[in-house]
């Protein structure tokens, strides 16, 4: 098969099968494949700069692509052409059974060109872990995950990578496994913390598959939770809470961020805290301290302002 050509062989190939799939079952005309292989060769061009595969391509990989896009100024109505032809690219590797799953499910389509992504309250994202129901077996592991993307600004990949020995909450921090297996350390709230406690009661009871034992949260067959069900969980519970916004993992992971920005928290310390940097561990107790990181959580992360002051109501 052509996984096992060299990589440009193999990708020639895929192209070439993919012309053959646009041209024949698809029935398009000349032009438009030619017009779909044009925007296709951009999105090559950057994993093949990234050293990626489109094998091995993930959703965060896609959007990285389809922000860049947006950063070098292409025009909107181009931007969704181009992610309209990635979409029909990764369903044709699926449907040629070249991989399992398709990365651009997920890749929100725009009705014109590429959006910033959307950004909820502190409202809509009370609303919506407000939602849960917390009667069900699963309803303290949602709220659990919920504060976590939320508290902690994870991609959705390293939040189902979360592993029991990543916490440290004696310090206030966990380990998140980034992109290129990474590590850094990501400052948790008090609030996260208790959620997830709460939610490690339950998993007690919680049949466990062999080669999960250390995952953090699990799906209810005993393994690890998958990226799909995180999306289909937070779009159901949107839509129970009324919000109409097109949201997915990544709103919170940009809501996280915005909401610091805006309460005045150090630049540095969110990009830190995001992972957009190749920063390994080590190397972020040389560009800042940990303890300042941490206190531009506590200080500008608006759950942790509710946090204080409901302490201070109690006392």
């Amino acid at each position: 098969m052509e996984v096992n050509l060299p990589d440009k062989e193999r990708e020639d190939v895929v192209v070439r099968k993919y012309r053959q799939y646009l041209k024949l079952e698809k029935g398009l005309s000349p032009n438009t494949c030619e017009a779909y292989l044009t925007d296709l060769e951009k999105l090559l061009s950057f994993l093949r700069s990234e050293r990626l595969s489109f094998l091995t391509t993930t959703t965060d990989d896609l959007e990285h692509f389809i922000a860049g896009l947006h950063d070098i100024g292409i025009q909107a109505r181009s931007q969704a052409r181009i992610l309209s032809g990635v979409k029909s690219f990764f369903r044709f590797l699926t449907v040629e059974e070249y991989r399992d799953d398709d990365p651009s499910e997920l890749l929100p389509m725009p009705e014109i060109g590429f959006r910033l992504p959307e950004v909820l309250t502190v409202e809509e994202i009370d609303a919506i872990i407000g939602a849960i129901d917390r009667s069900k077996n699963e309803g303290q592991r949602n709220r659990a995950i919920l504060e976590t993307l939320y508290s902690c600004g994870l991609r959705v990949s390293e939040l189902c990578g979360l592993k029991l020995s990543d916490l440290y909450f004696d310090k206030g921090f966990i380990i998140v496994e980034g992109k290129g297996s990474k590590q850094r350390l990501v400052p948790i709230s008090p609030r996260a913390i208790k959620e997830i406690r709460l939610w490690l009661t339950d998993r007690n009871s919680w049949r466990v598959k062999p080669g999960y034992e250390d995952h953090l949260f699990l799906a209810r067959w005993g393994k690890g939770i998958s990226r799909i069900m995180v999306f289909h969980l937070i779009k159901e519970l949107a839509r129970q809470a009324g919000i109409t916004k097109n949201i997915s993992p990544h709103t919170f992971r940009h809501s996280f961020a915005t909401h610091l920005l805006e309460g005045g928290a150090n630049l540095r310390a969110i990009q830190c805290m995001l992972g957009h940097e190749s920063i390994a561990t080590t190397e972020i107790y040389t560009h800042i301290d940990r303890n300042m990181l941490r206190s531009e959580i506590l200080e500008h992360h608006p759950r942790n302002i509710k946090y204080r002051e409901q302490k201070g109501d109690e006392s």
